[in-house]
């Protein structure tokens, strides 16, 4: 019978866990606005760990201008986040950070205003013919 998760799944998931406990508490850069850690994938050989994120931006930045800061930041910090997590979690080899910025969410939203367009369309189509 095949394990339900990977090996590599499983690193992923505890990377994501405490990445985003070591971005949350330890990196105190005012240019990073409020970060989540969307998911993890570990490569099979443990090189690379491509971390994506979303950003919310603080104050009066720009969405772009707040994931181009974050990745910025999280990039700079990456040796550091991979020394803490090399104290947290037990491999022989730590991957190599990538951070990413997860479009997925951007792409949903967009998806999702035009579900609602169409919809309300629609019933305004409906709308118009009862009459």
């Amino acid at each position: 019978m095949a394990r339900e998760f990977s090996r590599t799944q499983r690193i992923a998931d505890q990377m994501q866990r405490d990445l985003a406990q070591l971005i949350q508490f330890e990196i105190k850069d005012p240019r990073m606005g409020m970060v989540t850690i969307s998911h993890v994938k570990v490569a099979k050989d443990l090189g690379f760990a491509d971390v994506y994120i979303t950003v919310f931006p603080i104050g009066e930045q720009t969405q772009e201008d707040a994931v181009k800061c974050s990745l910025e930041v999280l990039r700079n910090a990456a040796g550091f986040l991979r020394h803490e997590l090399s104290h947290k979690i037990l491999l022989r080899a730590m991957p190599q950070l990538r951070f990413h910025f997860d479009t997925s969410v951007e792409r949903g939203r967009h998806l999702h205003s035009l579900i609602e367009k169409a919809s309300r369309e629609l019933r305004e189509k409906n709308n118009s013919e009862e009459d």
